[in-house]
């Protein structure tokens, strides 16, 4: 799929064929908490597609400025899945690499008298602060002396001052519309491991004053983020211009993305997950690169989604419904097509031979001829759908019911004769006639049917789990209030799990094999429960869309 020209894409050429810019050094910096997910890949898409385009970099960077929140799980999750989308990134780099360089730059600050020591605690600073409408108050701190702001800091740093009693602040504007702007914090103090640096520092910089220092270090040229950040920016260039950064990296802001249906907080995620209302970072209702891959969704199927969406300012909601479309068109040419039962009723054919094992000819990829074809067996006793079979059907039903005849997929006509039930009344078997002279491929056309059902040879049958998914947030607008959250929109029904049977040309099917069971859509064979002979199979998508582009 082809990349469409977008602002952004606009911005860096007017750069390059100004002169502003020679080349072009992009990076996606995620920071370590948590797994990434399908919002975060259209980053990943945006930076490391439009480096490509200019024949520039991209770096892979982790923001690991908050040891309280980061491990080295999610520092290798995101290396995972940043390659498994296919993209290689230049240098990877960590913002704990340029912790010495950031503190030298606090203390160049603190010289220029545009940094100081701050005592008031978290909750007076934010009341300090102001509001839109109204002004903020300078900290009864915020004048003490470039000496007593050196000597405070670098005992910061020595570890002389417990969690929360002291924090690095900018001294800019208390009273400027931008609240970014009113003296924030820079550095905290914070006695916790770092998975980098291990013991090595007490003191860690915040996001604003690391982020635009990192990009500076490495000699970012555009360095793009999502519009939250769109205020951040006069900070992102006061830290820069003010610590005497050589390089001037610019931002640009674009629309994150939003999908129905769908948990975008990383916050909530890990919810999710700590709490076990689903089956780790990677369960498959999860909207995570691991989760969906786990489910069955292609690299390359979420990249021309994430293209489609295209790049604007904009934060609309996309419909779900357009990520499933790119994985049909993905997987219609790949993925095999075979015959699975998920709930199983047995079909007796009274007249076939009792010993008789036939093995017709069925394509592998009747939309793709080079994928050749298979064989599948066929006897006198086999499994077919439950829904396949009514014995009172309503108007326009054309599968099994007593006196109907139907095809059976790669096989023969079968009449429905007689119905077997429990003593509860339930169907439990149905007795059917073929005719010899119906079968596949013969050319017969003697009479015609309006259904075609498909099935499983009975006796050769493996057992098989199948895990159908519907989407986990019920409503798109989650309404939260003091006694209703998000975990209140969890759909409890997300899940169902079901026994049945495939063919038995999948009895060693690998883990992360993709096909398409005939009716029921696209699956992929779970790598995290699927044993040797034993497959579990995650449907991807159901056949049917309404979406079109």
């Amino acid at each position: 799929m082809e990349q469409s020209s977008n602002f952004i894409r606009t911005i860096i050429k007017q750069d390059l064929e100004s002169g502003k810019r020679d080349h072009v050094i992009t990076r996606f910096p995620p920071e370590p908490n948590g797994y990434l997910h399908i919002g975060h890949a259209k980053s990943i898409v945006i930076n490391f597609g439009l480096a490509d385009d200019f024949g520039g970099k991209t770096n892979l960077r982790f923001d690991d400025t908050n040891p309280l929140k980061e491990d080295q799980e999610y520092v290798d999750s995101i290396k995972e899945d940043v390659a498994w989308l296919g993209y290689e990134w230049d240098e990877l780099r960590y913002a704990s690499n340029y912790f010495d360089e950031m503190y030298k730059r606090a203390v160049l600050l603190i010289q220029k008298g545009l940094a100081y020591v701050d005592e008031l605690t978290a909750d007076e600073i934010r009341e300090y602060r102001g509001t839109l409408t109204e002004a903020g108050k300078e900290s009864p701190y915020r004048h003490r002396t470039k000496e007593e702001n050196l000597d405070l800091f670098e005992r910061m740093k020595n570890g002389e001052f417990t969690d929360g009693s002291k924090v690095l602040r900018a001294k800019i504007d208390m009273a400027s519309p931008n609240l970014n702007l009113r003296d924030p914090v820079l550095y905290r103090v914070s006695h916790t491991s770092h998975h980098n640096t291990g013991d090595t520092w007490c003191i860690y910089p915040m996001y604003d004053f690391a982020h635009p220092l990192e990009d500076a270090i490495e000699g970012v040229t555009h360095s793009l983020c999502t519009t939250e950040f769109e205020d951040h920016r006069p900070l992102y260039d006061w830290v820069v211009r003010e610590c005497e950064m050589d390089m001037q990296p610019q931002q640009i802001e674009f629309g994150r993305l939003n999908i129905t249906n769908t948990v975008m907080s990383k916050r909530k995620l890990k919810q999710l997950v700590d709490e076990n209302h689903v089956d780790g970072w990677d369960d498959p209702r999860l909207p995570t690169i691991s989760g969906m891959r786990r489910r069955g969704f292609t690299a390359e199927a979420i990249r021309d989604f994430v293209k489609e969406t295209g790049v604007s300012k904009g934060s609309g909601t996309v419909d779900s419904a357009m990520l499933d479309h790119f994985v049909r068109e993905d997987l219609k040419l790949k993925a095999p097509r075979t015959m699975g039962v998920l709930r199983p009723l047995k079909l007796v054919i009274t007249n076939y031979p009792e010993d008789q094992v036939e093995w017709l000819d069925a394509e592998v990829n009747p939309e793709n001829p080079d994928m050749g074809m298979r064989k599948i067996p066929f006897s006198r006793e086999i499994y077919i759908e439950q829904e396949d079979f009514m014995e009172d059907p309503p108007k326009k039903y054309f599968r099994l019911f007593p006196g109907n005849e139907v095809r059976l997929k790669h096989a023969y006509f079968v009449k429905c004769e007689n119905v077997i039930k429990d003593e509860d009344g339930n169907v439990v078997e149905i007795h059917c006639t073929y005719d010899p002279e119906t079968k596949s491929g013969s050319g017969f056309t003697g009479r015609k049917v309006k259904g075609t059902i498909h099935w499983v040879d009975a006796a050769n049958a493996i057992p098989a789990e199948f895990r159908l998914y519907e989407p986990l947030i019920l409503d798109d607008e989650a309404d939260e209030s003091e006694d209703k959250t998000f975990l209140d929109h969890v759909n409890q029904n997300s899940l169902e799990v079901i026994n049945g049977f495939i063919e038995p040309n999948l009895e060693n099917i690998e883990a992360q094999e993709k096909l398409q069971f005939f009716r029921h859509g696209y699956f992929n064979v779970d790598p995290k429960h699927s044993e040797k002979g034993k497959p579990v199979f995650n449907r991807i998508v159901s056949l049917k869309s309404s979406f079109k582009l």
